[in-house]
């Protein structure tokens, strides 16, 4: 079980690289409004749930669903209000944000680590 969720992990994840990157280098093919929209749909979330590993699975995914949306309408309104619409853009902005979000849950479970460790000791 543990081996087809790892597998359909990479699957997604590799999907949704191809979404950006078709998007970021404007490639044409038949493929690209569904992958880009998963790409869209998927980094935001992902990046919320892997912040609240620790919590009940259902509200971390109903969490992460509700952040996608509203990641991604706040950054459409925000380029619209200020006369700046780019896809290339938006696409851009969620990797970044989702990146960032990667850093700061790396970052958050080494701090956890170092404190599990320190307390084991004791």
């Amino acid at each position: 079980m543990i081996r087809h969720r790892r597998a359909l992990a990479w699957l997604l994840g590799l999907a949704c690289i191809a979404g950006a990157v078709i998007a970021l280098f404007d490639i044409e093919t038949p493929l690209r409004p569904a992958l880009i929209s998963l790409f869209l749909l998927v980094v935001p979330g992902a990046a919320v749930v892997g912040l609240l590993r620790d919590r009940d699975p259902l509200a971390a995914l109903s969490v992460g669903a509700a952040a996608s949306l509203v990641i991604n309408v706040l950054l459409a309104q925000a380029m619209l209000q200020f006369n700046a619409w780019s896809p290339r853009a938006g696409v851009a902005t969620v990797a970044v944000l989702g990146g960032f979000m990667y850093v700061l849950r790396v970052l958050y479970r080494g701090k956890n680590m170092q404190t599990e460790q320190g307390a084991r000791s004791r």
